[in-house]
Formats: structure tokens, C-alpha cells, sequence
């Protein structure tokens, strides 16, 4: 009785890393794929204070002629694009908005 269970011991401790064995990575892994699908951009309302993102703009370009617009002219260190009807007051280095005119822009 005492070999029995020597035996079935033995083979347990022989078989656990047999079991323990890593997972084969040559075998191809199953991978789930997210696909977010975009159907609309999402604009944005510019407020003085915020941090000017081009990727939110409509219709983004930066205005080199403000006096066509009937801006004034942007201080050093600044600069006027335009977001869809709107003249926005960017500072250049920092990106923060110091003016905003709604539909300034025809």
C-alpha cells in the first residue's frame, strides 16, 4: 500500500511542470479588433481661456490679412485663424485664446 501511494506521489510531482509548462507562442493567438467607425467630427465652441486645437476647427487656416476682415492687427506673439465663421486670438507659443468673434467671418 505504502509503493501505491509513493508511486502515485511520485508521478504527481513528476507531471506538475509538464502541466505548468508555458503557452506555445507559435501558435496563432486570438485577437479581438475594435473598429470605431466616425460619422461626424465634433467641432468646437472656442471660449478665451482654452487651449486652441486645429483638429477641432472647421474650416481651419490661419488669417494673414486681418484688416480684410476688419480685425485689428494681432499683437506680437499672436496670431488670428479662422474656425468656421469665427476669428479666434491664438497666442502662438502656448496656443491659448485671448479673442474670440462669432461669425466675424463672412
Amino acid at each position: 500500500m505504502k509503493k501505491l501511494i509513493l508511486a502515485a506521489l511520485a508521478a504527481s510531482v513528476l507531471a506538475t511542470p509538464v502541466l505548468a509548462a508555458p503557452h506555445d507562442h507559435r501558435q496563432p493567438a486570438h485577437q479581438q479588433v475594435v473598429v470605431k467607425k466616425v460619422t461626424k467630427m465634433q467641432y468646437r465652441n472656442w471660449r478665451k481661456g482654452d487651449r486652441f486645437d486645429q483638429r477641432y476647427a472647421r474650416n481651419y487656416h490661419v488669417i494673414s490679412n486681418p484688416g480684410r476682415y476688419k480685425l485689428r492687427p494681432a499683437p506680437r506673439g499672436y496670431r488670428w485663424v479662422q474656425s468656421g465663421n469665427d476669428a479666434v486670438l491664438v497666442g502662438i507659443a502656448s496656443g491659448i485664446i485671448s479673442s474670440v468673434l462669432v461669425n466675424s467671418i463672412r
